[in-house]
């Protein structure tokens, strides 16, 4: 796979890419994956990171700044995105799913990764406790409790909300004792919750970069759940059921990094999170 700095597609174009969203670097550990397992599609991945993190604000905010976003994507001829942020996902991908894209854009389809997540969930533990480690956004959406509900009703979900987690990965703290602390003090309020729990959801997409650690301060029959390869897997899938998408999506291998803040911070952060070096380019979309 090759990289460019810069990707123009327009929207007269019958195929382009398929886009990647997230406030901030986190929707790169999915992108990773669903690149590793379709190499052959052209890939835009857009981070607003003048506005991250989106886990404290309002449903309504989170709503707004989505939308705006996802429309970007579809000016770049993107006829699919998927969100890769699980905020963005619980507190604004239904409405627009709903009642944004029969308006604006019929033809096209916006994604999330929770779905694809408790689809899978359910099949993992062998208890039927499940914990669920968010943001304080993803967490109070109780999206991954309703959601893991639908396809496994006997299945008990527990959550805890990681407010530190977050700022800690991002600001390259996360090696450190203080974040062990962190760490540490969230995992044991988990499973306080239920000694039964014996699998963990990381609905957290920053969450992988830690993921080692998350398993040393848990029990080792805990198994601990990346959202990555799940919803690369889940993709693959989509596309072979729904080929009218999956014909609109060109396939030359290239990828493209866009960011609302600065490209050199981005580059940086984002190497750390996509697994190798990064070239974004700066969008600015009206703040």
């Amino acid at each position: 796979m090759h990289y460019c700095m810069v990707l123009l597609f327009l929207p007269m174009r019958q195929s382009g890419p398929i886009g990647v969203f997230d406030s901030g670097y986190g929707g790169l550990t999915v992108l990773k994956e669903i690149t590793q397992l379709m190499p052959q599609y052209d890939y835009l991945y857009f981070g607003d990171n003048a506005r991250a993190p989106y886990g404290p604000r309002s449903f309504d905010t989170v709503y707004h700044y989505t939308l705006q976003c996802v429309e970007w994507f579809f000016k770049q001829g993107c006829s699919l995105v998927v969100l890769a942020c699980n905020t963005a996902s619980a507190k604004a991908l239904r409405t627009i799913q709903q009642n944004d894209l029969p308006n604006i854009a019929p033809e096209k389809r916006v994604l999330g990764v929770i779905r694809p997540t408790t689809e899978r969930i359910g099949e993992l533990t062998r208890s039927g406790k499940v914990g669920v480690l968010g943001t304080n956004g993803t967490v109070r959406s109780q999206s991954y409790l309703i959601e893991i509900k639908k396809f496994y009703p006997e299945v008990e979900v527990f959550q805890e909300a990681c407010p530190m987690w977050v700022p800690l990965i991002e600001n390259n703290e996360y090696e450190t004792e203080g974040a062990d602390f962190f760490i540490e003090k969230s995992l044991k309020n988990l499973m306080t919750l239920d000694a039964a729990i014996d699998t963990v959801l990381l609905a957290c997409t920053h969450y992988p970069l830690i993921k080692e650690k998350i398993e040393a301060f848990l029990p080792p029959d805990v198994k601990v759940v990346s959202q990555g390869g799940i919803v690369a897997e889940s993709l693959v899938d989509y596309l072979t059921r729904h080929p009218e998408i999956e014909t609109k999506c060109s396939k030359n291998g290239n990828v493209g990094f866009y960011t609302t803040d600065s490209t050199a911070d981005f580059d940086q952060q984002g190497s750390v999170f996509y697994g190798r070096p990064v070239r974004s380019v700066h969008v600015n979309l009206e703040l």
